[in-house]
């Protein structure tokens, strides 16, 4: 690890140690073509966690900068929970499945049967707009593998053999080719007959080899798989291309998912956590630049579960928590990263910044707050001339009985 933690907002990649590199796998991998972004104007890139010591050559082309997921939906002003309203024209792809175009894509041609697709996708029931599934919130897209889909995705998978790489769509499909008569009643929990309508974005593709299945590769097939998107992903990023970076890094956690991880343990689960980490650590990296705030605070979060003192991951969900206005847990993460890099300029930095937020909003408080309670004054002239009378009056009694008292002693003597 460097000691700077100011790399995290450089060009370059940082290079990890490896036992050795992965093989070439996953020909015909389909992305978005055209002119990258994300690395003009003389800003910093962020940082990429690259644990490759040797590259392969990257994914082909450009991949142009997109709106898509959660900044699609910012971008159209729209609630996340509803479908979005889309007017261009309905395609009938056969009976029981229409689709509308949000997104062209830039991909050469649709994926071939038994092709494994990436896609982001949020699903409602039509009739009560119930939105039963959403692949954004679970951090990475999920895998499809055309012609060997679970019956409920059959609608599903024939929308997306007609997408091209980088496309979103809007598909309405009928409950024959959803969940069926009787519905579901586990997860995700929909009810019979309920005709369903799916937002999909394909991220991309890669045709299969010799007809098989993710499910049928060994451990060590999946995880080359993915370090060789991470590879690919950190090519693309120094060229600029973040949106291009950041598909390959969501493929390759498609490889990692969850069902996957929990059969793992030893030198295995160390293994796929040392390609996992560092995609999670990219994409929080990319979503800094592309200020998608809540995203980087939950990837970081994923690999503090695995790595309580990964100090990328504190730094990087510092910098989010900061720029959301959550002052206090962000300084409780720089000063975990402080600890644990105590040389470090940029925590430092940070800290500074965080003090003196601190003290503008003491100031201001101060300010504000400024003679609202100010102690009660002093009794004036007044109250005392009120009560001067009465003092004078005891003041004479006190003479009056002093006299009285002389006089009345030579009598009695």
């Amino acid at each position: 690890m460097t000691s700077d933690l100011g790399t995290m907002a450089s060009s370059e990649p940082e290079e990890e140690e490896e036992s050795g590199t992965p093989e070439e796998f996953g020909a015909g991998l389909q992305m978005r073509e055209g002119g990258g972004g994300g690395g003009g104007g003389g800003g910093e890139h962020p940082a990429v966690d690259d644990s490759s010591t040797s590259v392969d050559g990257g994914a082909g082309g450009g991949v142009q900068e997109s709106i898509v997921g959660k900044e699609a939906a910012a971008a159209q002003g729209r609630d996340e929970n509803l479908p979005p309203q889309v007017n261009t024209e309905v395609q009938v792809l056969q009976q029981g499945v229409s689709k509308q175009i949000m997104k062209e894509g830039h991909g050469d041609a649709p994926p071939p049967r038994h092709s494994t697709c990436f896609v982001h996708y949020r699903a409602w029931t039509e009739s009560t707009m119930h939105k039963f599934e959403d692949t954004w919130l679970e951090q990475q897209p999920t895998e499809l593998h055309l012609g060997h889909e679970k019956p409920q995705l059959k609608g599903l998978a024939i929308g997306v053999a007609s997408m091209n790489a980088g496309e979103s769509a809007l598909f309405h499909v009928g409950h024959e080719l959803a969940y069926g008569k009787e519905g579901s009643f586990s997860f995700p929990n929909v009810p019979p007959m309920a005709d369903v309508i799916y937002e999909v974005e394909l991220v991309g593709f890669e045709q299969a080899r010799e007809g098989r299945p993710r499910g049928e590769m060994t451990v060590e097939e999946r995880i080359e798989a993915a370090d060789r998107r991470k590879v690919d992903g950190n090519e693309l990023f120094k060229e600029g291309k973040i949106a291009a970076a950041m598909q390959q890094y969501e493929m390759a956690l498609a490889f990692m998912g969850d069902d996957f991880m929990f059969q793992l343990f030893g030198k295995y689960r160390d293994m796929a956590n040392a390609v996992k980490n560092p995609c999670h650590l990219n994409l929080a990296a990319c979503m800094l630049k592309l200020h998608r705030f809540e995203e980087v605070i939950a990837h970081c979060t994923v690999v503090l579960t695995e790595d309580e003192d990964n100090s990328k991951a504190l730094f990087r969900r510092g910098k989010a928590r900061l720029e959301l206005g959550q002052t206090d847990t962000a300084k409780q993460d720089f000063e975990k990263v402080q600890k644990l890099v105590p040389e470090d300029k940029a925590v430092v930095r940070e800290l500074r910044v965080i003090a003196q937020q601190e003290r503008e909003v003491y100031l201001k408080q101060k300010e504000m707050y400024k003679g609202l309670f100010k102690a009660p004054e002093p009794p004036l002239a007044k109250e005392t001339s009120n009560n001067h009378w009465y003092s004078s009056i005891w003041n004479s009694l006190r003479s009056i009985f002093r006299l009285i008292f002389r006089f009345q002693r030579p009598k009695r003597e």
